[in-house]
């Protein structure tokens, strides 16, 4: 039994006046009139026998019917729009979508990115480091990075790299930690956390066979990238992550604190999108980021 569609035409005015929340910008938006737009709607309004907005004098609001219907249209529309995309050479300068945490993408990605260039001179990649659950297709997305234990069943996630964590800090920080043989007493430390890490102290702690009452305690921040950094200004003592901590040790900002590294239980996969195996510069980034990757 065929679906039961609405007339198609107006969705998008609608879709595009409920995120916008105003004719006027939604008009704007599609290069017409506000008047067109709000014609639109109301065909729309009558086709579905609901009313989608509450138009006020200044004010244009959702109705919950409109409300409960703007996602699965902004979807539907989204999953067009990609679909288009990936049809074979629709754009040739259609752009590389990749999905990685921002302490990644500006400590181990960014840096090798000249390198794709050089081998794809006309590749345009897009990195997006908002840290958001990413749906393929529907956000667009051809790959992303994301830290597991193991992978998700399916063909489309495949292993970059591990990490190893050992306490880092700046070098005034060591020198003060320092005890009487020239060893550093992390007890006498203020440690710093990532607050959304999986593998963070307590879990160095328990495999370094090592005990610290601020376990839980002392400062805490909400990406690696402020916590490398705040441990580089003196606040603490950092569970480095290497390698993304690599490049801050080499150039002294931080030390290592002769404590002992450990084999974190979580490594970063790439994982494709369906079609990624259907365009010759998708097949190509994978094959160039996993190489990077094996030279770790």
């Amino acid at each position: 039994m065929p679906l039961r569609l609405p007339p198609l035409s107006p969705l998008r005015f609608f879709e595009a006046a409920g995120r916008l929340q105003s004719f006027r910008l939604a008009a704007a938006e599609l290069n017409v009139t506000p008047s067109a737009v709000s014609h639109a709607v109301v065909g729309l309004e009558r086709a579905l026998g609901v009313e989608l907005f509450v138009r006020e004098p200044r004010r244009l609001t959702l109705t919950p019917e409109g409300a409960d219907f703007l996602p699965f249209v902004s979807e539907g529309l989204s999953l067009i729009a990609v679909g288009a995309e990936r049809l074979p050479d629709r754009r040739a300068d259609r752009a590389i979508r990749i999905s990685c945490a921002p302490t990644l993408a500006s400590r181990w990605l960014l840096p090798r990115l000249g390198g794709f260039s050089a081998l794809r001179p006309k590749a345009q990649v897009h990195v997006d480091t908002t840290q958001r659950q990413v749906g393929f297709p529907a956000d667009g997305f051809d790959f992303a990075v994301r830290m597991s234990r193991a992978s998700v069943a399916g063909p489309t996630w495949t292993r970059l790299f591990g990490e190893r964590l050992v306490p880092v800090c700046s070098p005034a920080c060591r020198q003060a930690l320092l005890d009487a043989d020239g060893r550093a007493d992390l007890g006498r430390a203020r440690l710093i956390h990532v607050a959304p890490a999986g593998e963070d102290w307590r879990v160095w702690l328990e495999k370094a066979g090592l005990k610290h009452e601020a376990a839980e305690g002392g400062l805490s921040v909400d990406t690696i990238q402020l916590a490398f950094e705040a441990a580089a200004r003196g606040l603490g003592v950092a569970l480095g992550r290497r390698p993304l901590v690599d490049g801050d040790l080499a150039s002294g900002a931080l030390v290592d604190l002769g404590l002992p590294e450990v084999e974190a239980e979580t490594a970063y996969w790439l994982v494709g999108s369906d079609g990624a195996d259907r365009r010759s510069d998708l097949v190509a980034f994978r094959r160039w980021l996993l190489a990077e990757a094996a030279a770790l």
